[in-house]
């Protein structure tokens, strides 16, 4: 194993975030040290199973979602034609002669169907809007019929008993945390019963645990982004899912730690069914999951074109102001000289860059940099932009293998400004009579997710140590 610095780094990293967490706490001198110590321990054991231990198992599941992933192209390629959607494993276009000789004669620098090129196009002609976004409809149906059919909620239990009786925490927030695992806010209806009655702590916990994680929907299109550079992407999304519940858990119980006594404290209930309501056939729980799906893609579509088209105008202003360095004047000058380096996305960089170096991804200020930037992009941008521009980067091999791994932990979760209303509307359409309060926890709630995810991708940077199998190469 090729053990070095940066592994340490990654380790105290863990602990750094704690501490970050605990100096803005609602109340420091209660610590949750049994919250902590054992969340931080799952953690542990978990990222040693999915990176020594388990690691075969973990190839065994990316395998199996990677199946689930190309069959889940297949209406998509019958809607839009195998010329946008091509079949698994076949070139599009012209063979590598035919791609010289399109260059050879053409414009060396146009891309020729068949390259593997960037993240407008990823391999094999990738194109959002019609291979990604159907990607979350496939799995939006496909896990409201395994609910249907009941074969998650025993996993979600399994992991509900588990968070419970090892953090010491109520099982009405480890049952919901454990749902987020699968699902997204979808999670809250599963304690709907116990919200209205739930302290500021629980409530808090459950937005950080919905901020913190990726709803199985959207794993497809974050899976597709990144496969043809990280072929093992699919099985690190579960594990990362997996790996930002306890971490929520301890990030939450620090910035408001429990100050009440939780009604479910001690036992786990069971998910809630309505009485009087007949429960939908396999089919029509498919139909109407890939329906809510039709309106996730439909949003992350409108959420893409308003927040891109808004940075854009932003950075369009400041590129303006960036015009005044050729004034004759000095202070217009120097105004503009300081305008040149002046985007939204330098700014988020330069904010994530302390948070992103306790990550340990890298000691190159290059490749640190870089890392801050896609990571600091998600708050603003959400997940996609930032996985498209570490899929480019990673097959230019501007990355290393570690930066991408770290960064793809990191970036797997809902921590981002377009999330919020989503999430706290959503909780506050269960509970209106604590409107204010969920409101007024939802950005503590994203930040104590920024943390939680940035802690997760310090457990992939412990245990990754250079091995080729981690990533699928």
């Amino acid at each position: 194993m090729d053990f070095s610095i940066l592994n340490i780094i990654s380790l105290v990293g863990i602990l750094g975030f704690s501490v970050i967490a605990w100096l803005g706490s609602e109340n420091k001198r209660l610590i949750p040290w049994n919250t902590i110590i054992f969340g931080i321990a799952l953690q542990l054991i978990i990222g040693a199973f999915v990176f020594i231990v388990g690691s075969q198992v973990v190839e065994g599941l990316n395998n199996l979602l990677n199946a689930v992933l190309d069959a889940s192209e297949a209406g998509a390629r019958f809607l839009f034609g195998s010329g946008i959607v091509p079949e698994p494993g076949r070139t599009v276009g012209p063979g590598v002669a035919g791609r010289w000789i399109v260059r050879a004669v053409g414009d060396p620098l146009v891309t020729v169907p068949g390259d593997t090129i960037g993240y407008d196009n990823l391999n094999l002609g990738y194109i959002l809007a019609f291979r990604a976004l159907p990607q979350v409809i496939f799995f939006a149906g496909l896990v409201s019929l395994l609910y249907r059919l009941k074969l998650i909620q025993p996993v979600v239990k399994i992991f509900a008993i588990l968070f419970s009786r090892t953090m010491k925490i109520s099982g009405a927030e480890s049952l919901s945390g454990a749902a987020n695992i699968f699902v997204g806010i979808e999670s809250a209806l599963a304690v709907k019963p116990f919200l209205g009655s739930m302290t500021r702590s629980e409530l808090c916990a459950i937005l950080t645990s919905c901020f913190g994680s990726i709803a199985s929907s959207v794993l497809g299109l974050y899976a597709g982004i990144l496969r043809p550079t990280f072929p093992s992407i699919a099985g690190h999304l579960v594990s990362a899912s997996i790996l930002t519940i306890p971490a929520c858990f301890v990030i939450s119980k620090l910035l408001v730690p429990e100050q009440g006594e939780p009604e479910t404290m001690g036992h786990v209930p069971d998910e809630p069914e309505e009485e009087g309501k007949t429960r939908p056939s396999p089919v029509d729980s498919l139909i109407v999951g890939s329906l809510d799906g039709v309106k996730m893609a439909v949003g992350i579509a409108a959420v893409l074109i308003a927040i891109l088209g808004l940075l854009a105008l932003v950075n369009a202003c400041f590129n303006g102001l960036a015009g005044l360095s050729n004034s004759p004047y000095t202070l217009l000058a120097t105004v503009g000289g300081i305008f040149e380096l002046i985007t939204i996305q330098n700014i988020l960089g330069v904010l994530f860059l302390p948070l992103t170096a306790l990550t340990g991804v890298s000691l190159d200020w290059n490749e640190l940099w870089e890392c801050s930037l896609i990571i600091g992009r998600r708050l603003v941008e959400t997940s996609i932009p930032p996985y498209q521009t570490l899929a480019v980067l990673s097959a230019q091999e501007v990355l290393s293998s570690r930066a991408l791994l770290i960064v793809s932990y990191v970036l797997c979760g809902f921590a981002h400004i377009a999330s919020y209303g989503i999430f706290v509307g959503g909780l506050a359409t269960l509970i209106p009579e604590r409107r204010s309060e969920v409101s007024a926890l939802g950005f503590k709630a994203l930040w104590g997710a920024t943390l939680a995810t940035l802690m997760t991708g310090c457990v992939a940077g412990l245990f990754y140590f250079g091995q080729p199998t981690a990533l699928g190469l």
